[in-house]
């Protein structure tokens, strides 16, 4: 039996819970879908390791993890390009095809927790950059990813390890 505090949970009214803690976060703009396709403004449902973890170390002091964590640097992307041979990928930019940079000015992405959907067998137009990062505003709809509070995804790096599944879930959570 899996051990429930390798679980974290995301429900599609705005929660993540992992062990007893409760999170509120923002998902999607369209909410959680079972089957996402890139640019649908989803949350993709189903269940995730997670791959790599990156952070800006000029603005995240003091930041741990059983995770390797990754340094974000200046020239550093994501590809989300569908006709690009590294879709759904990590990338070095400059770079012709689509992508997101990660070295950002607004704070979403001063940590990222970069999840394995489309990422094993990626196929082209599933969708891509499906992270766990700082949310935007009040809680502001993400184009797909899971944004939580800067204090929340420090407190959430500590809770997780190499074992950790992130479960997204179409139904809501009952408080």
């Amino acid at each position: 039996m899996k051990n429930k505090n390798n679980i974290v949970n995301v429900y599609s009214n705005g929660y993540l819970k992992i062990q007893n803690i409760l999170f509120k976060c923002s998902l999607g703009k369209n909410n959680i879908k079972k089957h996402k396709i890139e640019g649908d403004y989803s949350t993709p449902s189903g269940k995730f390791k997670i791959v790599k973890i990156f952070y800006r170390a000029d603005k995240i002091k003091n930041i741990s993890s059983l995770f390797k964590l990754y340094k974000i640097k200046k020239n550093d992307g994501w590809c989300d390009d569908i006709n690009a041979r590294k879709y759904n990928r990590y990338i070095k930019l400059p770079c012709s095809y689509s992508h997101e940079k990660l070295w950002r000015n607004d704070k979403i992405y001063d940590v990222i927790i970069v999840l394995d959907y489309n990422y094993k067998s990626t196929i082209r137009g599933k969708g891509s950059a499906i992270f766990i990062h700082i949310k935007r505003g009040n809680y502001e709809p993400t184009k797909g990813c899971i944004g939580i509070s800067k204090k929340n995804i420090t407190l959430l790096l500590k809770k997780i390890s190499q074992k950790t599944i992130i479960k997204i879930n179409k139904f809501s959570l009952k408080k």
